[in-house]
């Protein structure tokens, strides 16, 4: 992880888009009064967003889990529907 401030990213952007696609490197660019922003490859965005995605499944899978265990979630007959419809 580099951090990097905004001249400098400014001067030199090409470069620091390289690092953040070629390597990898996740980059910080430090700004005035601490608004800094975080510069990385659009594959290392996409596989974060995915991690996020999965995480929010699996906690709502525990919860459903859960309610089974401690018996209160509902049981229903399942609506058949015909491929005519």
């Amino acid at each position: 992880m580099l951090a990097v401030n905004y001249s400098t990213i400014r001067n030199h952007l090409k470069d620091y888009c390289d690092k953040a696609t070629d390597e990898n490197e996740t980059v910080i660019v430090t700004r005035k009064n601490e608004k800094n922003v975080v510069m990385m490859s659009l594959e290392q965005y996409n596989q974060i967003m995915k991690a996020m995605r999965n995480a929010d499944y699996l906690r709502k899978i525990d919860y459903a889990i859960s309610q089974v265990e401690d018996g209160t979630c509902r049981k229903h007959e399942l609506i058949e529907v015909d491929d005519d419809e």
